[in-house]
């Protein structure tokens, strides 16, 4: 069964986190100008691996860099660029995904679209930004087959659709919780702003859901014991609010913050970062761009950020799809088992209690 059942979100399963409003694709490019492409790279059972791009299009021959801040929850990972991030508060480029060992080489990708582009003829110096996740287990991971073209076409195709989520892009070959992990998006209104997240979900832990551990009818949690501990999760987290860098370090805080609540660890081996950045006009001497929120108005962003975060992870291992790869399986995770633990918590209605038709 779990190898049939529709990949379905988690809205669509009936499970809606928190109690603010979504945006409209309830993802990370419901924020203006923000765009996401997948390259996505499968030859079972040896390959799953991909990369995924966050396009600001804020980002171009007037604008240089965009507010941006860093939090890392645990830094065993790779995350290229980082250090300017945080000396500068500032990102430069899009941002990409990928797997550990091809991390480098889609840095390289990176900088060649950026030089490519209208304003950077005469450039000298750039910070590629790029994260990673182990997709070790499902993929050939020391093959490193992510070239530039695989980048470029990620940043070319990238669009304002809906994104693809789970087993798409650097997702293609992660695990979270047990189960197959992947991408997932999600987004929050905050008055006239938009609170974006997209996530690549490769960490370890008991699934959680709406505060409801997903056991087995034994108690057990479903975890397959072969599944390396840890092994990371990337945040994205993009606003068209008026926030400073260091404002939007404290955003990223929180969207680490939301892995408890589907269950993560915390494991010593998982690299758990947060990117968060703002396309809005930053306020300078003379301009008229908008003024930057007040730190005690921020209360709002950041419920919105954690909710969006949560429901981004849950997105991605709802829609991924069991996968048999280069060194074990990753199983979905079996949705009516989600439900019927929910529904035996009290969290969902069971299905007779809807009352009868009028």
């Amino acid at each position: 069964m779990t190898n049939q059942q529709q990949p379905r979100r988690a809205r669509d399963l009936g499970i809606v986190v928190g109690v603010r409003p979504a945006g409209v694709l309830n993802a990370i490019t419901d924020v203006p100008g923000v765009r996401v492409g997948h390259t996505t790279i499968v030859d079972p059972p040896r390959l799953h691996t991909g990369v995924t791009a966050i396009v600001p299009d804020a980002l171009g021959t007037t604008r240089r860099s965009l507010p941006c801040g860093l939090f890392v929850g645990n830094g065993f990972g790779k995350l290229i660029g980082a250090t300017q991030v945080v000396e500068l508060g500032a990102i430069e480029t899009p941002i990409l995904l990928t797997a550990t060992l091809s991390a480098f080489r889609a840095a390289d990708a990176l900088v060649t679209h950026v030089l490519a582009t209208p304003g950077h003829e005469e450039t000298r110096t750039l910070n590629p930004v790029v994260g990673e996740t182990n997709d070790g287990r499902l993929s050939d991971i020391r093959a490193r087959p992510v070239t530039e073209a695989h980048v470029l076409a990620a940043l070319d195709g990238a669009t304002s659709d809906l994104p693809g989520e789970g087993c798409v892009g650097a997702g293609t070959g992660t695990m979270a919780l047990g189960f197959k992990g992947g991408i997932g998006t999600s987004s929050r209104r905050v008055g006239a702003w938009t609170v974006g997240a997209l996530v690549q979900s490769n960490f370890s832990g008991t699934l959680t859901v709406r505060g409801v551990p997903i056991m087995l009818d034994d108690g057990a949690a479903p975890a397959d014991p072969r599944q390396p501990e840890g092994n990371s999760c990337m945040i994205v987290v993009a606003t068209d609010a008026p926030l400073d860098a260091r404002q939007l370090g404290r955003v990223a805080r929180r969207a680490v913050f939301a892995m408890a609540r589907v269950g993560s660890d915390f494991a010593g081996g998982s690299g758990d970062y947060a990117l968060a950045f703002s396309t809005a006009n930053t306020p300078s001497s003379g301009s008229e761009a908008p003024d930057r929120v007040d730190d005690g108005d921020l209360d709002p962003v950041f419920a919105a950020t954690t909710e969006a975060v949560e429901e981004a992870l849950l997105n991605s291992l709802f829609i991924a799809t069991t996968t048999v790869g280069h060194r074990g399986t990753a199983t979905a995770v079996p949705h009516d088992l989600v439900l019927d633990r929910l529904r035996a918590a009290g969290v969902l209605p069971q299905p007779w209690a809807a009352g009868p038709a009028s």
